[in-house]
C-alpha cells in the first residue's frame, strides 16, 4: 500500500466519521489525490464510507452501521454542545436546552432530528404532557463524543450558522 494511502487510512482509524473534506485539510493533500486514494481503499474494503446529511464520513469496516451515523452525526458542534447540555443538566424542555447551546429553537429541532434518527436523544413528554429531552444511554453518548474531535474549520461553520440564526432571531 502506498504512503498516502496508508496516512488516509491511519488517519480515519484515528478519527472515525472523519468526512472528505476535512481529510483533505487535515492531511494537505490534492482533493483528486485523496479522492483517488479513497476510491482504492474503498474498492479493496479497507474503508467504508457512510452518507450523512449531505457528507460522506469515513469509517474502518469494522464499525458498526449504527455506530457510523451517531459519530457522524457527533462530528457535528451544535449536536455536540446540545448532548453535553443534558449530559450537565439531565433530562431537559427544549427551549431550555436552546437557550443552554445558544441556539434558535428551529436550529434545535434540526439537530435534535439527527440526534433522535441517531438514538442518542429520545424525546420524552412529562406529566404535564410537555416535551422533555434526553439521553438515550450516557455511557454511550460518552463513547462516542469522546471518539470524534472537531476541526476548526467545522467549528466556525456551525458558529457561523448560529450567528445567521441570532440575527434573523432579531427581526
Amino acid at each position: 500500500m502506498s504512503d498516502t494511502r496508508e496516512r488516509i487510512r491511519d488517519h480515519v482509524a484515528a478519527n472515525p466519521g472523519v468526512h472528505f473534506r476535512a481529510l483533505v485539510r487535515d492531511l494537505d493533500l490534492a482533493t483528486g489525490q485523496v479522492q483517488y486514494h479513497l476510491r482504492r481503499l474503498r474498492r479493496a474494503d479497507r474503508l467504508v464510507g457512510e452518507e450523512v446529511d449531505g457528507r460522506t464520513h469515513y469509517f474502518e469496516p469494522a464499525v458498526d452501521p449504527v455506530a457510523r451515523r451517531q459519530l457522524a452525526v457527533c462530528r457535528r458542534e451544535t449536536a455536540r454542545d446540545v448532548l453535553l447540555a443534558l449530559a450537565e443538566a439531565g433530562p431537559a424542555r427544549p427551549n431550555t436546552v436552546a437557550d443552554a447551546v445558544g441556539v434558535a429553537r428551529s436550529t434545535l429541532e434540526y439537530h435534535l432530528d439527527r440526534l433522535v434518527a441517531a438514538d442518542l436523544v429520545e424525546k420524552r413528554r412529562d406529566e404535564g404532557d410537555r416535551v422533555r429531552l434526553a439521553l438515550t444511554d450516557d455511557a454511550l453518548v460518552a463513547r462516542r463524543l469522546d471518539a470524534v474531535t472537531p476541526t476548526a474549520p467545522d467549528r466556525l461553520v456551525d458558529r457561523f450558522t448560529r450567528l445567521v440564526d441570532d440575527l434573523l432571531q432579531g427581526d
